[in-house]
C-alpha cells in the first residue's frame, strides 16, 4: 500500500489518480499508524514553505515522516515536498524544514528571469537512479516553483537549467524527491511513479 500524506495542502487527488493509472492504488491519510505501515510514502506539496511546516506540526506528522525515512522503505517528495525535506527556507524570512537532508531553499534571483519557473523543462541525470529507470535522459517534466534547493550534501540525481542549473531531483538511500510534478508530466512522470510503486511493492 502506498500512502499520500494529507495535511490540507497540495494536489493530493491528482497524485492519487496518477498512481491508480499505473496500477498502484494509494490512500490519502494523516493517520500516523497507516503512514508507518505503508510500503511507500509520498509527501506532495503546493504553497508556502512555512505554512506547510505549520500544518505538518499541527497534525503531528513531522516525527512520523522522520521515522518512515529511517525505516528504509521508499519515500517520495514532490515539488514543495522535496524542499520540506531540507533544513530550511528563506521564503518569508527564515523557515525551519524537516531536516532529513542537508541544504537550504532559496528563491530564483537571476536578473530578468521570470519567477515562478512554470511549464515544461527537461532534466539531465547526474547519476543512475532507480526512480528513473526506463525514463530517457533529458525527458521533459512539468514545473511550478519560485524556489530551489542549495544542497548541503551530495544527494542530487538530476539537474534542470533555468537561468543556471538547479537540482531538480534528489536521492539518498530510500529517500527520493523531485522538484517537478510527475503526476502532471505525462508518460515520463507516470513511468517514474510506476518505478516508485515497484520499489514499494518489493520493500
Amino acid at each position: 500500500m502506498i500512502a499520500i500524506i494529507d495535511y490540507d495542502m497540495g494536489n493530493l487527488r491528482s497524485v492519487q489518480k496518477a498512481f491508480e493509472k499505473v496500477g498502484s492504488p494509494a490512500i490519502i491519510t494523516r493517520d500516523a499508524s497507516l503512514m508507518e505501515s505503508a510500503s511507500g510514502l509520498v509527501l506532495p506539496g503546493v504553497g508556502a514553505f512555512g505554512l506547510c511546516m505549520e500544518r505538518l506540526r499541527n497534525y503531528s506528522l513531522i516525527e512520523p515522516i522522520r521515522r518512515y525515512c529511517e525505516s528504509g522503505k521508499p519515500f517520495l517528495g514532490i515539488c514543495l515536498g522535496l524542499q520540506l525535506l531540507f533544513e530550511g527556507s528563506t521564503e518569508f524570512g527564515s523557515q525551519e524544514g524537516i531536516g532529513i537532508l542537508k541544504g537550504r531553499v532559496a528563491r530564483f534571483s537571476t536578473p530578468g528571469l521570470k519567477v515562478p519557473h512554470m511549464g515544461w523543462n527537461n532534466m539531465k541525470a547526474t547519476r543512475p537512479s532507480r526512480l528513473f529507470e526506463g525514463v530517457p535522459d533529458n525527458s521533459y517534466f512539468y514545473f511550478v516553483h519560485s524556489f530551489y534547493v542549495e544542497l548541503g550534501e551530495d544527494v542530487g540525481s538530476g539537474l534542470t537549467e533555468y537561468g543556471s542549473p538547479f537540482v531538480s531531483s534528489v536521492e539518498k538511500g530510500n529517500i527520493f524527491a523531485t522538484q517537478f510534478h510527475p503526476e502532471k508530466s505525462q508518460q515520463a512522470g507516470l513511468k517514474m511513479l510506476e518505478n516508485f510503486a515497484r520499489m514499494a511493492k518489493s520493500a
